[in-house]
């Protein structure tokens, strides 16, 4: 009774909330008519359970949904790991060798970021993951791994079972030329018949839930071979991500000039990562273009008093939007070809990680400054056409 009163808190309570979001909605809901369907198939029209495959097959079943809801929540609810708000390193003088946020108003770790979503610093941080509904780092890496593994295994065997009920249902029923195909169906052939016959209702939903498994197997499984790769590197996809940035212009570094982390087992690699993320941001600032807001703009997702085009064009991503006022001024650090991407200008003056309000706007509501409108230099990442 303690242990359980000691899982059910107000925290973890709390915590239920990330099931609010269409990210665990759609994956929930995936694992929920694969399982189902998997079960009402072996149960009704495949296997009997009274045979000992039968048997095995379901216990199977059950076996693979239990252990992936098992590590699907332990990825949502236990987190990533969060650097404390307002940490400091023991020794004062390590400090100099670490970025410092602003937001969280503390220092960050080695190999921490910070997550715009969770608005955290987080510990050894490898993406944000939207069908989980929270970041994955240091914590929960291990389970949303094994929730990638297991998703694509779970879902082979439930294709497998709608194959083959599909088959043995209609085998005898609609001339295919399959009566010449000489397979032993007798362990799945029922006698007496199945209550419930094999209708087109089942057939639709068996169909319905054959093409979500596959599909599971074929995206999950492509993000469980980059995660293996990455894993295999001992890094993360940020990590992984700065040294592909890195390597155009890593002949211009002396790596035998490199500081050594008083954290870190004297990896220059990993310290010459650090200081690659460091240039980058102040390239990205180099980069950017000043504008200056013409037009209000109230934040919406798809404005339709901007342009049927500005409309249809929306960003596809979770990156907020930013209300915008005429006078304002924006510094934009990416952009489509009828969206930017920045930074809100506060007081005139851009000062990094303070008061940052940043995200999507309309091209159409801003205009390039006199002072940036003579650089032909485009914010990084825009595109001519979308």
């Amino acid at each position: 009774m303690g242990t359980f009163c000691s899982v059910i808190k107000f925290e973890n309570l709390q915590e239920l909330k990330r099931l609010c979001h269409w990210g665990p909605i759609i994956a929930l809901g995936v694992i929920a008519i694969c399982s189902t369907m998997a079960m009402i198939d072996s149960v009704l029209w495949y296997w009997p359970l009274h045979t000992t495959g039968g048997s095995v097959n379901f216990i199977m079943l059950i076996n693979w949904t239990v252990m992936i809801l098992y590590n699907y929540f332990n990825a949502m609810f236990v987190g990533p790991g969060f650097v404390p708000l307002g940490w400091k390193p023991e020794n004062s003088q390590d400090s100099m060798y670490l970025q410092y946020c602003q937001v969280c108003q503390a220092y960050k770790a080695p190999r921490s970021h910070h997550c715009r979503k969770c608005n955290r610093c987080v510990l050894k941080m490898d993406h944000h993951c939207p069908w989980i509904n929270n970041c994955c780092g240091y914590q929960n890496h291990a389970s949303f791994t094994l929730f990638l593994l297991l998703a694509p295994l779970g879902c082979i065997h439930a294709a497998f079972i709608f194959v083959m009920t599909m088959y043995t249902q209609l085998y005898n029923r609609l001339s295919f030329g399959w009566n010449t195909v000489k397979i032993d169906m007798s362990a799945a052939r029922r006698d007496p018949l199945p209550i419930i016959p094999f209708g087109l209702a089942a057939f639709a939903a068996t169909l319905f839930a054959l093409g979500l498994a596959l599909g599971t197997t074929i995206a999950v499984g492509m993000l469980f071979f980059i995660q293996i790769k990455i894993i295999l590197r001992n890094q993360t996809s940020i990590e992984s991500w700065i040294e592909e940035k890195a390597k155009d212009r890593i002949q211009y570094y002396q790596l035998d000039e490199v500081f050594v982390f008083p954290y870190d087992t004297g990896s220059r690699w990993k310290n010459f990562k650090q200081i690659e993320q460091l240039k980058q941001k102040a390239d990205k600032r180099v980069r950017s273009v000043r504008y200056k807001v013409i037009e209000d703009y109230s934040g919406a997702c798809c404005p339709l008093n901007k342009g049927i085009k500005t409309f249809f064009t929306s960003p596809c991503t979770e990156e907020p939007r930013i209300r915008l006022q005429k006078g304002e001024f924006i510094l934009a650090t990416r952009g489509l070809r009828y969206w930017l991407y920045g930074d809100k200008i506060l007081d005139d003056s851009f000062i990094e990680g303070v008061s940052r309000i940043r995200g999507w706007f309309p091209r159409n509501c801003v205009e390039k400054c006199p002072c940036d409108a003579e650089t032909e230099q485009a914010p990084e990442g825009e595109k001519k056409n979308r």
